[in-house]
C-alpha cells in the first residue's frame, strides 16, 4: 500500500507549493530561493514536526516529479556547450573533484568514518542542476557568458556523476544499467527517424503539426509517457531512470529542434506547476531530523567538503575567463547537490553499504547547499550590477 496517495497530505503539500510560489511574489527582494521555502514547508508538514503525513503518502507523484527535475535539467543542455571552452572546462573541473573526493574519502574510510567509499565520493561530485534551474532562470543567470559555464558546469557535475551511479551503484545490477543505457540509445535513434518521417511531410507529420495545441497536446502527451514509461520499468524509482529521465530531456531538445521553447513552456507548466513542487515538499518531509540531531559534525563535514570538492576546482579551472565573483558564483552552483545524494543514499540504505547517520548527513548538507548557496549566488549577482568585461573573454555570439 505504499503506493496510495493520501489526498490530505497530498492538499497539504499543493498548500505549500501555493505559498512559497505568493510568498516569493510578495517579497521579491527575499535572498530566500523558492526551492528552500518548499523544503521548509515539507519539513514542517512532516512527521517531525505537525505530522499531517509522511513521504511515503505521496511516493508515486514525487517520483514523477524527479523524474521531472531531471527531464527538465536535461532539456535545458545544449551538447554543443561540451565542445566549447565551458564545457572543456567544466569536464576538467569535475575531474578535478573526482580526483579531490577519492582522496578525502580514502581518508575518512581509514578513519571509520565511512563505510561506503564509492557513493561518499560520487556524491561529493554532484551538482543539483535540475534544482538550480528555476533560480538560475528566474534571475537572469543563464544569460550571456556566465550563463553558458554554469549550464556546462551545471550539465556535468549531474550527468557524469548519474551515469557512473548508474553502471556501478544501480540497484537493479550493472546488466540492468548497461540495459537503459542502450534503451535509451535505442531511443534517440527513433526519435531521430521519427523525426525524418515528420520533415518528410508524412501523415503522421500532419496529424502531429495538427495536434500540438489546444485539446490534443500530442507532443506534450507523449513526453509524459515517455516520462512515465522510464519511471514504470524498475519496481521503485532508482538512478537508471534518473539517468533515463535526464538523456530522454537532451534527445528531446533535439529532436523538437525550432519548436523547443513551445514544448519548453509546457513542460514547465506541468512540471514546475505541480509535480517538481511536490518532490521537494516530498524531500523536506523525509529529512531524518533525528539523526542529523544526533550527529551533527557529520552535517558539517560533508558540507564542508562540498564546497571544497566540487567548489574549490572552479576557482581555478575558470580563472583567466571569469572574474574572481563569477568564478565565486560557479563555485557555489557546483557545489549545491540535492536530488542525486537522496537517490545515492537510498541505494546505500537498501544495499546495507552506507551509514543511517552518513546517509542523513549528506542528505541534510546537500539541504543545506540548497538553502543557503543559490541565495549567495544571487545576492553576488546583485551587489555586482553588471559584470566587468574580461580581457580575452568574449561572449559567444548568440549564447543565452
Amino acid at each position: 500500500m505504499d503506493d496510495v496517495v493520501s489526498i490530505d497530505t497530498l492538499a497539504a503539500a499543493a498548500a505549500v507549493a501555493l505559498l512559497a510560489a505568493v510568498l516569493v511574489g510578495l517579497f521579491p527582494r527575499m535572498p530566500v530561493p523558492q526551492v528552500v521555502l518548499l523544503l521548509a514547508g515539507g519539513i514542517v508538514i512532516g512527521p517531525d514536526v505537525l505530522g499531517i503525513g509522511v513521504p511515503q503518502d505521496v511516493r508515486v507523484l514525487a517520483d514523477v516529479g524527479l523524474g521531472f527535475v531531471f527531464l527538465l535539467a536535461g532539456y535545458e543542455v545544449d551538447l554543443r556547450l561540451m565542445r566549447e571552452d565551458a564545457g572543456r572546462r567544466a569536464l576538467l573541473a569535475w575531474a578535478a573533484s573526482l580526483g579531490l573526493a577519492t582522496g578525502v574519502v580514502g581518508v575518512l574510510a581509514a578513519a571509520g568514518l565511512v563505510k561506503a567509499f564509492l557513493p561518499v565520493a560520487l556524491g561529493l561530485t554532484t551538482t543539483a542542476l535540475g534544482t538550480l534551474l528555476p533560480v538560475l532562470r528566474e534571475k537572469g543567470l543563464l544569460r550571456g557568458r556566465l550563463g553558458r559555464y554554469l549550464l556546462a558546469t551545471g550539465a556535468v557535475g549531474e550527468l557524469l556523476p548519474v551515469l557512473a551511479i548508474a553502471v556501478f551503484l544501480g540497484t537493479q545490477g550493472r546488466l540492468a544499467a548497461l540495459v537503459s543505457l542502450c534503451a535509451v540509445g535505442v531511443l534517440a535513434i527513433g526519435l531521430a527517424l521519427l523525426r525524418r518521417s515528420v520533415e518528410e511531410g508524412s501523415r503522421l507529420a500532419r496529424v502531429i503539426q495538427a495536434g500540438q495545441n489546444e485539446t490534443a497536446q500530442i507532443t506534450l502527451r507523449g513526453t509524459i509517457l515517455l516520462l512515465l514509461g522510464l519511471i514504470a520499468v524498475t519496481d521503485q524509482f532508482d538512478l537508471d531512470a534518473v539517468l533515463g529521465a535526464f538523456l530522454a530531456g537532451i534527445v528531446l531538445r533535439r529532436w523538437v529542434g525550432a519548436a523547443a521553447p513551445v514544448l519548453e513552456s509546457k513542460l514547465d507548466a506541468v512540471g514546475y506547476g505541480f509535480f517538481v513542487p511536490l518532490f521537494f515538499v516530498y524531500s523536506g518531509m523525509g529529512l531524518d531530523l533525528h539523526a542529523i540531531a544526533h550527529a551533527p559534525l557529520r552535517l558539517v563535514l560533508f558540507l564542508v567538503l562540498m564546497l571544497v570538492v566540487r567548489g574549490g576546482p572552479a576557482l581555478l579551472v575558470y580563472r583567466g575567463v571569469l572574474s574572481a565573483r563569477e568564478r565565486t558564483q560557479t563555485a557555489l552552483v557546483s557545489a549545491t547537490a540535492l536530488p542525486t545524494l537522496v537517490a545515492l543514499t537510498e541505494i546505500g540504505l537498501r544495499s546495507g553499504t552506507m551509514l543511517p547517520e552518513n546517509a542523513a548527513a549528506l542528505v541534510g548538507a546537500g539541504v543545506v547547499t540548497v538553502l543557503v548557496f543559490p541565495a549567495l549566488v544571487v545576492a553576488l549577482d546583485r551587489r555586482s550590477g553588471v559584470p566587468a568585461p574580461i580581457r580575452g573573454a568574449e561572449d559567444p555570439a548568440g549564447s543565452g
